[in-house]
């Protein structure tokens, strides 16, 4: 792990590798943990940067009251301190949102934009009732134990992940809960749920991949037909038999196909 300072924030990240940059941005109730085998994968031809968000992993917590502004202007101001001027930028679930709110606010930075398992923000993607439903479970988990956690976040694994898998990604997720985390996780939730990033999407000029897990419950494809439908630089690219992980659940095709359209980028 690094660190930085950042105002008055400790922002730890890893970092592998050497090449053009790719940061990443993890999914709620997760840390940069989750990208481990994308940091042994691409680190080959990619400089991979994987940063522990605000409230999350080994940085500082944040008040309860930051919204998705906040986490992409300390975002900006994190690449800023290691003079990473334009680098591609993969955001994953809620990490995707972040990514989305970076663009409207530095759209000058990013080189592209992958967004993997993404919303336009829970509202922005959802009906209204599915909103209200799962902001309210995720904040009922806050507090809850290591073996009922899944219980706010139901549909995040396919059935076909392993019993290994899924304990290491609860790991990951214990130690990012309520009880390690009061205000960054309820942050991260709330920012979720406010989020209606619709408005962003025809705007967006850089190249974008949506990647997607065909068996994905949290942000199912017709989500992700919306957004290739609104953004007007969009591929979609499917993962069979995989979940809402598939990062996790299948690194090598999500590699893949990373590697396949960051080569295409720098071609074009």
């Amino acid at each position: 792990m690094k660190e930085v300072q950042v105002s008055d924030l400790r922002i730890a990240y890893r970092q592998a590798g050497d090449g053009p940059p790719l940061v990443m941005l993890h999914g709620g109730m997760e840390d940069s943990r989750a990208w481990r085998r994308q940091l042994e994968g691409l680190s080959d031809e990619f400089t991979v940067l994987a940063w522990d968000s605000p409230g999350c992993g080994q940085t500082s917590d944040v008040p309860e009251s930051w919204r998705l502004p906040d986490f992409a202007d300390t975002l900006a101001a994190w690449l800023r301190c290691l003079n990473l001027e334009h680098p591609h930028v993969l955001g994953l679930s809620w990490g995707s949102s972040v990514a989305l709110e970076f663009y409207r606010r530095h759209s000058a930075v990013p080189a592209s934009l992958i967004l993997a398992s993404a919303y336009a923000g829970w509202a922005g993607s959802l009906p209204l009732e599915e909103v209200a439903a799962r902001h309210a479970n995720v904040l009922a988990a806050a507090e809850l134990s290591r073996e009922e956690l899944l219980k706010g976040w139901p549909g995040v694994f396919s059935t076909a992940a392993s019993p290994e898998l899924i304990e290491e990604v609860m790991s990951v997720a214990a130690d990012n809960s309520g009880l390690v985390h009061p205000g960054g996780y309820r942050a991260v939730a709330h920012s979720m749920a406010d989020a209606d990033l619709r408005d962003l999407l025809p705007q967006i000029r850089v190249p974008t991949l949506l990647l997607y897990g065909e068996l994905d419950e949290r942000s199912p494809l017709h989500v992700a037909e919306d957004l290739r439908a609104q953004i007007p630089t969009a591929e979609l690219a499917v993962i069979p038999g995989v979940g809402h992980l598939a990062n996790v659940e299948a690194p090598a095709a999500f590699n893949a196909q990373v590697r396949r359209f960051l080569r295409a980028v720098a071609q074009s």
